[in-house]
């Protein structure tokens, strides 16, 4: 009898085969279950954790080298001032180089104005010459020995330092002041978004006190409505806060360069007019000269003047001589087998005399720029004073709308606690308390709004002042 073609392949019969087959699919579904493991593995782990983050954490990674990119870009602007001092400096410095060549040479001598004269018959001046070889190594050096306007613009150049490094300063305050208002911004949205949910909660216990007054027979169906449309209401503005809040947070963390997609919390809170220094007594006069002592812009420009001093220092210089030195060593041949060491040495003095006019017009824009930079220091002069006037008065001013707010929130509190208990005793309609707990409402976000303000002022008047970090705890 023949055996069956699936008994000659499998000599254990077809129990093998279910083997076989039982343990490629328990092989498959093992490797399916532990694919599913590594691509669902975030989500079962759960959301990404939050990052905790204070103001002064917040400043820290704005101002590390991956964080904002303002500073960053000062930062760079700093290596470029010093690249370019180094292009002037090198005006002053000897100016070596190295030469190596080895040619083959024909010459026309008529070309070069050679005529020989020999009074023997017979001969006659060759006319062209050559081929000949040359060789020649040689090492070239000057230096400068005395020249004005390349040590005007060096020291112009060193002043670009001084202004790049002025601006960089002038960029971090800015970025500190930035990232400071952003913080209190996203705490405000954050206070807001409480404030939201406080009132919900307000609003839907206003609810469920119309609808068990109406079900005991005292109150009225238009109360309860009344009770909804303002639940609604405080629904809709919880929704609103939310989003606000998350705007608020996402603008922060691309300020200070962190990751949108991590969830941040503010562990600081909103700081007090009570926890921050009194407004200096001193007059405007004094604080204007601590300012121009501390201020980076006002550094920058100072800065900026003394390099278009210089810068015209420079242009006008160039009408002066200057001497140099040269000389070379080598030797040459026309192989290197046979070359002879040669040398030149010497002194060069330059006199300009006339070049169509383009030193006196260089000289005419680097003065036109002196002018210009003297402007600009007047300017911004006039400007610190205006911002510190103004700085002053807002500070003192938002200072005050603080305590005001906070007393018109606790008289509204107070009022919608009267008006409660008047509703329950039925002395009272929902009209009143409605318009008690809309007066809450408003007092919250005013008292939220009038310390969100009050800090802003503080950081504006430490960056009037030059000091903005003496504002971050």
């Amino acid at each position: 009898m023949k055996r069956p073609r699936d008994l000659e392949r499998f000599p254990y019969g077809r129990l093998w085969v279910a083997a076989q087959w039982v343990t490629l699919t328990g092989l498959l579904l093992l490797l399916a279950w532990a694919m599913r493991g590594q691509s669902t593995g975030p989500a079962t782990q759960g959301a990404r954790a939050q990052v905790e983050l204070s103001l002064r954490r917040a400043v820290d990674m704005a101002l590390a080298p991956d964080g904002n990119a303002r500073v960053a870009i000062a930062r760079q602007m700093v290596e470029e001032a010093k690249a370019r001092s180094g292009q002037a400096r090198a005006d002053l410095l000897p100016n070596v180089d190295g030469a190596v060549s080895q040619s083959s040479q024909t010459r026309n001598l008529q070309a070069f104005g050679i005529q020989i004269s020999v009074p023997v018959p017979g001969f006659e001046q060759p006319r062209f010459v050559g081929p000949y070889d040359v060789f020649d190594a040689r090492l070239s050096a000057t230096q400068t020995i005395f020249n004005m306007s390349a040590i005007r613009r060096y020291q112009a150049a060193r002043q670009g330092i001084a202004v790049a490094t002025a601006e960089e300063q002038l960029a971090r305050q800015n970025t500190v002041a930035a990232v400071a208002i952003a913080y209190y911004g996203a705490q405000r949205a954050q206070a807001q978004k409480a404030a939201a949910e406080a009132n919900l909660a307000l609003a839907r216990n206003l609810e469920d006190l119309a609808r068990s007054k109406k079900d005991a027979g005292t109150g009225l169906a238009l109360e309860v409505t009344r009770a909804s449309v303002l639940r609604n209401q405080a629904e809709h503005t919880l929704l609103v806060r939310a989003n606000e809040m998350r705007t608020a947070n996402l603008q922060l963390q691309r300020l200070i360069g962190l990751s949108m997609e991590d969830p941040i919390l503010l562990s600081d809170a909103l700081p007090q007019p009570k926890d921050a220094p009194e407004i200096s007594s001193e007059p405007i006069d004094a604080l204007l000269l601590r300012a121009e002592a501390a201020r980076p812009d006002w550094a920058s420009q100072q800065a900026r003047l003394k390099n278009a001093r210089l810068l015209s220092g420079a242009a006008a210089w160039e009408r002066a001589p200057s001497i140099s030195a040269f000389g070379d060593y080598g030797a040459s041949g026309s192989s290197p087998n046979n070359a002879l060491p040669t040398r030149a040495i010497g002194v060069q003095l330059r006199i300009p005399l006339f070049d169509g006019g383009r030193r006196d017009a260089r000289r005419a824009e680097s003065n036109a720029r002196l002018r210009e930079e003297e402007l600009r220091a007047r300017d911004l002069q006039r400007q610190m004073e205006l911002e510190l006037r103004t700085a002053v008065d807002t500070l003192g001013s938002t200072r005050e709308f603080v305590r005001v707010a906070e007393e018109s929130l606790k008289q509204a509190e107070l009022e919608l606690e009267q008006a409660r208990r008047r509703y329950r005793a039925g002395v009272a309609s929902s009209l009143e308390i409605t318009r008690a707990q809309t007066s809450v409402e408003a007092a919250r976000s005013t008292s939220i709004d009038s310390l969100f303000r009050f800090n802003v002022a503080r950081i504006e008047f430490t960056q009037a002042m030059g000091d903005v970090t003496s504002a971050i705890p």
